[in-house]
């Protein structure tokens, strides 16, 4: 049994409304929480977003003193559960564990956006990094970063590339590597990372950058071979895997989870969550749980998030540009 298996049927054993514990929600009037908050995922139950709320949420309940009520609102690439952040009552009691596209890149991706990220969100905290795993088919017989990118140069347009969907991380990190380096590689788009996977191991496409979850198991038996990983630091789950820098093509593709508010939220109820998912994932257990999952904590203050995450539209907007990627709505 995997250790995502294993900690996915953890968490499902326990109701997310009871992860605050026995103690009564009944609460001085005026105090915050007063009652159970509700955290929206964007995306479906078992999802890396879902895992990383359900675990934090774990912890952070005791400190709170409240139920953390997970809820997943999937769709339209995270926008949907996001919105639903965005338009919900500024009071603290709805907030959302959302990641790259609904808070950053959908905003030039999509045509139309139902929300301002950037207006209509308020940031708690930054969460986790997440390595992708840059793999490739065997057959095509590169063992390096550089001797992939020299093969798409020499053969432009004869490789594809597979990706879970437009705007995801596992298309635009390609896209900024084909920019960095000259090189051309086809994108194919699938609606999930097993298809994706799937598709190289059935010669469809030959190369995928996708979480460590989804490539390490089909690495492991030789049916994909891994190049690098895109974060800015080795993975020390993978310690012998170089990252693209150390490959020699100086960016950092990392996947990543924030935890948000509505808009107009207070500040004493942002300071009182930041602090508490921040100590969740400070306490060593929870740590050591995201890390089994390839998630590598980094919380932060509020005021740090919202300046990352205008950094990563300063970074992606660009690539999404030149892709000339574009979603009607």
């Amino acid at each position: 049994m995997t250790q995502r298996r294993k900690l996915l049927q953890a968490l499902a054993a326990t109701p997310a409304v009871l992860l605050a514990g026995p103690w009564s929600s009944a609460r001085a009037q005026g105090e915050y929480p007063a009652k159970p908050i509700r955290l929206i995922v964007p995306f479906p139950a078992g999802s890396t977003p879902d895992v990383f709320a359900r675990v934090v949420s774990e912890k952070a309940s005791q400190g709170l003193k409240q139920a953390i009520v997970i809820e997943n609102r999937a769709g339209a690439g995270g926008n949907l559960g996001t919105d639903l952040v965005a338009k919900a009552a500024p009071d603290g009691y709805t907030i959302g564990a959302s990641i790259t596209g609904p808070l950053v890149n959908n905003v030039v991706l999509y045509k139309k956006m139902p929300y301002d990220p950037f207006k209509d969100l308020t940031p708690i905290t930054f969460g986790v990094h997440q390595a992708n795993v840059l793999a490739v088919s065997p057959a095509l017989g590169v063992n390096t970063l550089k001797e992939l990118m020299d093969l798409l140069r020499k053969n432009p347009g004869k490789y594809n590339y597979a990706s879970i969907g437009l705007g995801s991380l596992s298309h635009l990190s390609i896209e900024m590597l084909k920019s960095l380096t000259n090189s051309y590689v086809v994108h194919i788009p699938y609606g999930s990372s097993p298809a994706a996977v799937t598709s190289v191991l059935a010669g469809d496409t030959q190369i995928v950058s996708l979480a460590p979850l989804a490539v390490m198991p089909q690495v492991a038996a030789g049916k994909l071979k891994a190049i690098a990983v895109s974060t800015a630091k080795r993975v020390p789950q993978i310690p012998n895997l170089p990252t693209f820098r150390e490959s020699g093509v100086d960016f950092d593709g990392s996947a990543w989870i924030g935890l948000v508010a509505p808009g107009a939220t207070p500040a004493p109820i942002i300071e009182r969550l930041n602090r508490e998912f921040v100590a969740a994932m400070r306490d060593p257990a929870i740590n050591e749980k995201l890390r089994s999952q390839y998630m590598d904590a980094e919380p932060g203050t509020p005021q740090q998030f919202a300046a990352f995450m205008q950094g990563e539209l300063k970074k992606w907007g660009p690539v999404i540009k030149r892709s000339g990627a574009t979603i009607d709505s």
